[in-house]
This record gives C-alpha cells, structure tokens and sequence, in this order.
C-alpha cells in the first residue's frame, strides 16, 4: 500500500507535486530562499523569499505563470516540474519517460494515419474491383520492402548472410 502522506509518493497532486520539488531543486543547488527569490525577480517573476517558503511548505498555492518561472529559472520543462519528485529529481529518467510517451503518441498518430489510408483505398476499390488485386499486391510488396529494410536497419542481415550481400539484394 502506498503511504500517501509520503512527501515523495506518486499519489501527490500536481500541485503538491511542484511544491517538493522546488524545494528538492532549490536545495540541490545550495539556495536558500532568498537566493530563489532573487534569480525569479531578475527572470521577471515577481516573488518574496516569503511566497518561496509558502509554497514550499504547502501554506501557500501557486498559480501556473509562478511555476512557468520556477521551471524557467531551474531550467526545466514544466511537466517535469509538476511530476512526481521521486521521478522528476532524475532528469535522466524524465528524460527518457518523456521519450517514450512522445514515440508512443507518435506511433498513434502514424497507426491513425495508416488507417485513415487504408479506409480510403478500400472505399476507392470498393468502387473500382477491377483494381483491388493489383492495389493489394502493390501495398504488400511495399509494407513487405519497408519492413525488411527496417529490419535490416534495426538489427543487420540474418546470421550467416553480409551487410553487402543485403544491400545487393536492395537494388
């Protein structure tokens, strides 16, 4: 069970979330509150030490053009900032998370696409039959082209069988 008043839980809001890890970025940088107000003030971020420690400590919310500043003035990305701190205070693994879910978003994208495509060939064969076989074919062979030089891309020619010999094949 996970203990949701764990300052560092996954379970915390947004909110909570950017109030940690300012202070998580704030001490890993040896700034005191002052220190913090002072770069937010030179980035035009009005802001006291005092609203600094407030919103630290959960005494005071944060409206977004306050966190817009914060995430400028660390030299983060705001969603890393209201992330969960565990995860957010490894740049690396945010990083590579962010990666992820932008290849993953990607992938649907280009799987609507497909379909979207796909509809419409249909329905133009669907008026034209004569064409489907041809139509057919000619995607396979394509889809089949595509897939083995990702493949070979990806992970090089099948044991037993040269990079060259592969590339011969290719032209």
């Amino acid at each position: 069970m996970v203990d949701d008043d764990s300052p560092q839980g996954i379970l915390l809001s947004g909110e909570e979330n950017v109030a940690v890890r300012i202070r998580l970025e704030r001490e890993a940088r040896g700034w005191s509150t002052t220190a913090l107000s002072d770069r937010l003030n030179e980035a035009g971020f009005e802001m006291n030490p005092s609203a600094v420690w407030r919103i630290e400590n959960r005494k005071r919310r944060i409206n977004l053009d306050e966190a817009i500043g914060f995430a400028e003035v660390f030299g983060l990305d705001l969603r890393n900032l209201v992330g969960p701190p565990q995860l957010a205070a490894q740049a690396r693994a945010m990083e590579l998370i962010d990666a992820v879910v932008d290849a993953f978003r990607g992938t649907q994208r280009a799987s609507a696409a497909y379909t979207q495509a796909r509809d419409e060939l249909d329905a133009y064969l669907a008026e034209h039959p004569d064409l489907r076989e041809e139509a057919d074919v000619m995607v396979s062979n394509a889809i089949a082209e595509a897939s083995t030089k990702h493949l070979l891309e990806t992970y090089g020619p099948p044991p037993g069988e040269s990079r060259d010999a592969s590339s011969a094949n290719e032209t």
